[in-house]
């Protein structure tokens, strides 16, 4: 099955080298979104052997992993991996998120961070993410227990039949409901994460303003995908 690992990346030049390097061992191209950096995030990926897709149109975390996907998809991959690009995910565990995809016991793999190494999670960023967690999970027999991680693996059938609109970081849990309706198998399997020391090394983002707008947004698409598709469903 070829793979495919795909990394959003803006201002990334300090850790991209390191992170494709070590995931090209597992898959068959690495392809880097460049969103816009100014640091020589670009450069630094190429030389360590990344393919680069140059972001065009709105940027945002969504966008930038829609672009990817889609120049992925056109490469005939059979699974797409997604990993951040700051280091905060391990590339040896890429064997490990693929695998229920390739044992054909799932079509989303999910990267857990609480399934194992919760602890090593920085408590405001846990509440947040419990958070929408829950809000992912509430009413539903299929769940899981980090609905924000990045580091996942999509079969080839389940992006190319998804309708994705979401830009920003809502995204990920805009993949998980879309492909939960669709009836695609979700699984988890535990991932360790690093966290930088410094706040502003994890993200450019207000933790609070930045969790608000996932959650507000994750309870839109449950809306508009699940609640009011089941009603269509039942009035067509």
């Amino acid at each position: 099955m070829k793979v495919i690992a795909l990394i959003p990346c803006h201002n990334e030049a300090v850790s991209i080298s390191d992170v494709v390097f070590r995931v090209n061992e597992f898959v068959g191209l690495t392809m880097v979104v460049d969103d816009n950096s100014t640091d020589g995030t670009a450069d630094k990926a190429i030389d360590a052997g990344a393919c680069i897709v140059r972001k065009y149109g709105k940027r945002g975390f969504g966008s930038t992993l829609k672009q990817g996907m889609d120049e992925a998809l056109l490469k005939d991959c059979d699974i797409i991996v997604t990993l951040d690009g700051d280091g905060q995910h391990d590339p040896k565990e890429t064997m490990s998120v693929i695998k229920p995809i390739k044992d054909e016991e799932a079509d989303v793999v999910v990267g857990s961070r609480f399934i194992k190494n919760g602890d090593l999670v920085p408590a405001y960023r846990k509440f947040g993410i419990k958070v929408v967690t829950w809000l992912y999970n509430i009413g539903s027999k299929q769940k899981v227990s980090d609905a924000q991680c990045c580091f996942r693996a999509y079969k080839r059938e389940v992006l190319q039949n998804m309708p994705m609109t979401e830009n920003g970081f809502t995204f990920s849990t805009e993949t998980l409901i879309r492909a939960r309706a669709m009836g695609f198998r979700i699984k988890e399997v535990p991932v360790k994460v690093l966290y930088h020391k410094q706040f502003s090394q994890n993200s450019t983002l207000n933790p609070i303003r930045h969790g608000l707008g996932v959650a507000w947004g994750t309870v839109k698409l449950r809306v508009k995908v699940e609640l009011w598709g089941k009603i269509k469903g039942v009035f067509r």
